[in-house]
């Protein structure tokens, strides 16, 4: 649903516009309603629709609660989640402490991955790009599952 790539720039409140062709869908699917968490993986924020979060959170809570690895990401994901709503100027607020996790200024990249967005400072998104098209030129065998891809 949603796809590619849109340079946004934040302003001094932590405000970014959503890009209007992902806004129309957000109002319509969940009437603007987002939740923002941190990747565990990256440097960036996870944006999800609340519909699609909502689904996502109840595997999370569903995990064993003993398991220490299975805490860690409850207490990781769930803890930072954060409700987000595009407001009448489809603007959405990105918190001072999501902000500072994933380094966010005011030059951003909202990156379409299908039933989320992932917000990254535009820095290190291209900083990470370059270095996965590296490694991508490096020979690197492809996980069994992509290996009947075809593009």
């Amino acid at each position: 649903m949603f796809r590619g790539v849109s340079s946004i720039n934040m302003d001094a409140k932590g405000r970014l516009a959503i890009p209007t062709k992902h806004r129309d869908k957000l109002l319509s699917r969940c009437d603007g309603q987002l939740v923002a968490t941190i990747d565990t993986e990256e440097p960036c924020l996870l944006i999800y629709p609340i519909d699609e979060w909502e689904g996502i959170q109840a595997k999370i809570e569903a995990l064993p609660s003993f398991n220490p690895v299975a805490r860690r990401i409850q207490r990781l994901l769930i803890g930072h989640a954060t409700d987000l709503e595009i407001d009448g100027s489809g603007r959405v607020l990105i918190p001072p402490l999501l902000r500072d996790y994933a380094g966010l200024e005011k030059k951003t990249i909202l990156l379409g991955q299908g039933k989320k967005f992932e917000l990254w400072s535009e820095q290190q998104w291209t900083d990470r790009r370059d270095q996965y098209l590296a490694e991508a030129s490096g020979g690197d065998s492809l996980p069994v599952e992509l290996e009947s891809l075809s593009l």
